[in-house]
Parts: structure tokens; C-alpha cells; sequence
């Protein structure tokens, strides 16, 4: 088994596929509007299934927001450099809600950034092998 998809519904959908693809440097994958049942989807991610998972978002016709919850925690994308892609975030337009540094009680640095619709975004920091992707 693998992971495919993690799904969000978000209020604006092209203000939400901006945001991961100019922010986050995702590609839109692909979308299917249904509007039958009012919906419309937009796959994004680093690359497609199989090889990589994908963020599916969701659109349902005339809701312009959500209520977070408390239950929701967040995403994690890995960056070979966190301080960089931080920076990267700010310097798009996006937030950095936790500024890159250690980890509390550990060595691994990660920043947290939030996206249009109040979703977590953490970003970890990892080296790639050249087969991987993110920021």
C-alpha cells in the first residue's frame, strides 16, 4: 500500500493552486470539474502517481470557507534547504508562520508556513539522492 492523495477543501480554488504551484513550486497535475454535484478537483504535487503522492484540492461550488477544527495537523514537504525555501516562500507572497530552526527537543530543522485557507504546511529539512523532490 502507499499513500495517493491528501484532500483539502478550500474556499478559492485558483487562489489555492497559485499558492502551491508559485509559492510552493507544485505542479498542477490535473482537474475535473463536476458540475452535476458542484464540485470542482485540482491535483497538484512534485510529480504524479505512483511515484510521488499528490494534494488534491477541492472546490464545492459557492462555499468560500471552512472551519478548521481542531483535529487537522498539517502537511510535510522536505527542502534541502530550509532557510532558502523560507526565504522563497516570503519572497512569493506566502507566510512562514514558524521561522526555520531546530526542531524543540531535536537536531531536524523545519519551518512551518500557511496557506490561503489556514492549512499547516511543515517543511522539513532533508538531502535529496536525486530522485526525490520538493522545494
Amino acid at each position: 500500500m502507499r499513500i495517493l492523495h491528501t484532500m483539502l477543501r478550500v474556499g478559492d480554488l485558483q487562489r489555492s493552486i497559485d499558492f502551491y504551484t508559485n509559492v510552493l513550486g507544485m505542479k498542477l497535475l490535473r482537474t475535473s470539474d463536476n458540475p452535476e454535484y458542484k464540485y470542482t478537483l485540482a491535483f497538484l504535487g512534485y510529480g504524479s502517481n505512483p511515484d510521488h503522492a499528490e494534494l488534491e484540492l477541492t472546490y464545492n461550488y459557492g462555499t468560500t470557507s471552512y472551519d478548521m477544527g481542531n483535529a487537522y495537523g498539517h502537511i510535510a514537504i522536505s527542502a534541502t534547504d530550509i532557510y532558502s525555501a523560507a526565504a522563497a516562500v516570503k519572497a512569493n507572497g506566502g507566510s512562514v508562520t514558524r521561522e526555520p530552526g531546530p526542531v524543540k527537543g531535536g537536531s531536524t530543522v523545519i519551518a512551518f508556513v500557511t496557506d490561503p485557507d489556514g492549512y499547516k504546511i511543515e517543511l522539513i529539512e532533508r538531502s535529496f539522492d536525486g530522485a526525490g523532490a520538493g522545494l
